[in-house]
Order: C-alpha cells, then sequence, then structure tokens
C-alpha cells in the first residue's frame, strides 16, 4: 500500500466517523465522506473493495497506528512488563474515546459469525503491536500463548469500556487491571505446564 493510498483512505476514514454515531456503517455514509474529502464517491470503492469490511479492517489499523505513535512517547524500559501491556492497552483505549458509539456500531458489525474470523485477526494484530513494543522476542509457543491472552484481555477491555459511563473511564482501567493480572497467573501455569510436555514428537510404537 502506497503512502498516498493510505492517505486517502484515512482521510475518508476520519470523515465517516463524523457521521457513522448518528447512521452507523453504511456504505453510503462511506461514499459521502469520500465526497467531503474531495474525493469522487467512487473512491470509495477503490480504496476499500470489500466495502464496510475494508473500512472497518483500515479502521483498526488506523487505530493500532495512533496506538504506536503514541508509545512512542513512553520508554518501556521503565515499567514491569504487566505496566507495558497496560499501557498499551490504554493507549488503545484513548485513540478511540473520541470515537466510542463508531467502535460499539463496528463491535456490532464484528459479532455476525461469518465475520468473527476477520474481527479475531485484528485483535490478534492489536496484541502483536503491544507486545513488541513492551519488548517481547519470544518465538517459541510463548509467542502465541502471550498474543492469545492479551487478545483476551482486550476484547473484555472493550467491550466493558463500551458500557462504562464512569469519569475518565476509571472503572475500565480497574478492570483492565484486574485483567492482566488474572492473565499474568494463567500464563505462567501454562508456562509451568510446558515443562511436563514432551519435547520432540513420540515416535510411533511398532506394530
Amino acid at each position: 500500500m502506497t503512502d498516498s493510498n493510505q492517505q486517502i483512505k484515512d482521510q475518508i476514514l476520519l470523515a465517516a466517523l463524523e457521521d457513522v454515531p448518528f447512521d452507523g456503517w453504511q456504505w453510503d455514509i462511506v461514499k459521502q465522506a469520500a465526497q467531503k474529502t474531495g474525493h469522487d464517491p467512487a473512491m470509495a470503492d477503490a480504496v476499500f473493495p470489500e466495502k464496510i469490511d475494508s473500512i472497518l479492517t483500515h479502521f483498526s489499523e488506523w487505530a493500532d497506528r495512533a496506538m504506536m505513535t503514541a508509545l512512542e512517547t513512553i520508554d518501556p524500559e521503565n515499567l514491569k512488563i504487566r505496566d507495558r501491556v497496560q499501557k498499551g492497552v490504554e493507549a488503545r483505549l484513548d485513540i478511540l474515546s473520541d470515537h466510542k458509539e463508531s467502535v460499539r456500531a463496528a463491535s456490532a458489525y464484528w459479532a455476525h459469525p461469518l465475520r468473527k474470523k476477520t474481527a479475531i485477526k485484528q485483535v490478534w494484530r492489536t496484541a502483536d503491536h503491544i507486545w513488541h513494543w513492551a519488548g517481547d522476542t519470544a518465538t517459541d509457543y510463548n509467542h502465541y500463548t502471550k498474543r492469545f491472552l492479551l487478545s483476551g484481555v482486550i476484547t473484555s477491555t472493550f467491550l466493558f469500556w463500551l458500557q462504562d459511563k464512569s469519569d475518565n473511564h476509571a472503572k475500565t482501567i480497574e478492570f483492565l487491571e484486574r485483567r492482566i493480572g488474572n492473565v499474568l497467573t494463567v500464563g505462567k501455569a501454562m508456562s509451568g505446564f510446558k515443562k511436563f510436555l514432551p519435547t520432540r514428537p513420540c515416535k510411533k510404537a511398532a506394530e
């Protein structure tokens, strides 16, 4: 994807986000957003060929890029691992705080059984970004375990956040802290269990 293509997609997305809270994720809204940003409405079809699937995937990618930019201002070396992970999730929450209703509508869209696989990939990618920033270099089973567990934390935290009406989403942060604590406990247990697993496939017994 070229920079100009990404820029066009960002422009259309941000323009659409102004209307989505009122009208939901409708393709007409996206085409109107293309026109509002000075493009032919057909540009929406060109840069988002899978229509709503494409623009919502880009919405997630845009949030990931913004999250990583925000995290550049934080030195992870001065933080414990659990604090690094929490900062990553908090950064994404902050990025999307002005687009809560758009996230709610996107969540409802991805909840369809035929779309869940794509949604899972997006959450996994976010977890992967956070773990890389946190300094994770694991390449064995831990690589996948950490991302699997963090994906669960991200999903549950955002679902809680969508219902949270506390000041500055304080209850969401408390929920996030508890979830990370639980996950780290599970992660350690899984790591310990790994010691009892065979290191290589067992040879098939001779018949």
